[in-house]
């Protein structure tokens, strides 16, 4: 294929993307999801819910179908899984966000502690963070929480163990929970592990609804409060958690956030920040979007290059600074270990 081939294959691909986005948006704007939420309809029923002809509104049903939003069964049609999702968590597919990216992009960006906090922002993360579940489990799975085997090979042990000498359950602080997805993936490896979230109790009842789904509520309690306020125990936990929240900080929040992590650990004990990274590659499209969403919808928030990121985790006092990529995970989100000496 020639160049000239390639950049014409990359201009279609563009305008098929910009096309399909208000295709989207006319289906949602002509009623046409809200209708097919109800069920499946005719081509007719469908044409009479919205007032178009039954010709002209073929011309809008092909390509949402082409695409997967709407499926077509014999002389039904039907919404998708996928349009489903989209009607409860992004029914303006965005465009809250977007529509002020010209405006946000041109203001300074804040490094002070008393910057504003996002708070949609992490609302929104925590009404869609069970998607992150698959790179949940992974995480879990890198960071060894779970049974660990015996002596002798023989069977199982009971949980998660930072020493050899460790033998009481595991204790975690998941600070600015949301939804608790990260935590409860671990808490579902280690039958042992003992959950303290911290976060606005919003998001607190999300999170215990998260974990009593799948019968661990039992063994988490929780902090009402700011993750940057919230008054916190002082060296009591084995691990403390802070996921998908610290990029959407000011720098000066990421250190308090940090030092307040540090605190809240023992000596011997981790902090684990899960979160986006700038690596050495070249970042994906949704990487690249990521970014740039979090640099419209907060104030101060930005994603860190990884020697910007472990620089943070030593000002704060951990040592044994560890990074790896989640390679469930769909918008590329990493995890950094520090261990408290």
């Amino acid at each position: 294929m020639s160049a000239q081939d390639r950049t014409l294959d990359h201009y279609q691909e563009l305008m098929t993307i910009n096309a399909t986005s208000h295709v989207l948006r006319t289906g949602r704007e002509l009623g046409l999801f809200d209708a097919l939420l109800e069920g499946q309809k005719t081509l007719e029923v469908l044409a009479e819910r919205t007032g178009l002809p039954e010709s002209r509104l073929l011309l809008l049903l092909r390509p949402l179908t082409s695409v997967g939003i709407i499926e077509k069964y014999a002389e039904d049609y039907a919404i998708s899984s996928v349009a489903r999702l989209l009607c409860q968590y992004d029914a303006d597919l965005g465009d809250a966000v977007w529509k002020n990216a010209s405006a946000a992009l041109k203001s300074e960006s804040q490094s002070s502690v008393d910057t504003d906090v996002p708070q949609s922002r992490f609302d929104s993360i925590a009404a869609t963070q069970w998607v992150h579940t698959p790179a949940a489990m992974q995480a879990a799975e890198i960071l060894d929480f779970g049974p660990t085997p015996a002596e002798d090979g023989s069977e199982e042990g009971e949980g998660t163990v930072l020493s050899s000498e460790e033998s009481e359950p595991q204790t975690l602080l998941d600070l600015g929970c949301g939804s608790a997805v990260w935590s409860c993936a671990a808490a579902h490896r280690d039958p042992l592990l003992r959950v303290t979230l911290v976060d606005h109790p919003g998001a607190l009842e999300a999170a215990m609804a998260t974990a009593n789904s799948i019968e661990l509520g039992d063994r988490f309690e929780s902090i009402e409060g700011d993750a940057l306020t919230a008054e916190l125990p002082e060296g009591q936990f084995d691990h403390v958690l802070i996921a998908q929240r610290l990029n959407s900080y000011s720098p000066d929040q990421i250190r308090l956030m940090l030092q307040r992590a540090t605190s809240a650990v023992k000596p011997g004990g981790r902090v684990i920040v899960i979160d986006s990274f700038e690596g050495p590659n070249r970042p994906s499209l949704a990487e690249s979007i990521e970014a740039l969403r979090i640099g419209i919808e907060t104030e101060g928030g930005a994603v860190p290059e990884l020697k910007e990121a472990q620089e943070r985790m030593k000002d704060a006092g951990l040592e044994s600074i560890q990074f790896t990529f989640i390679a469930a995970s769909r918008v590329g989100l990493g995890l950094m270990t520090g261990i408290k000496p």
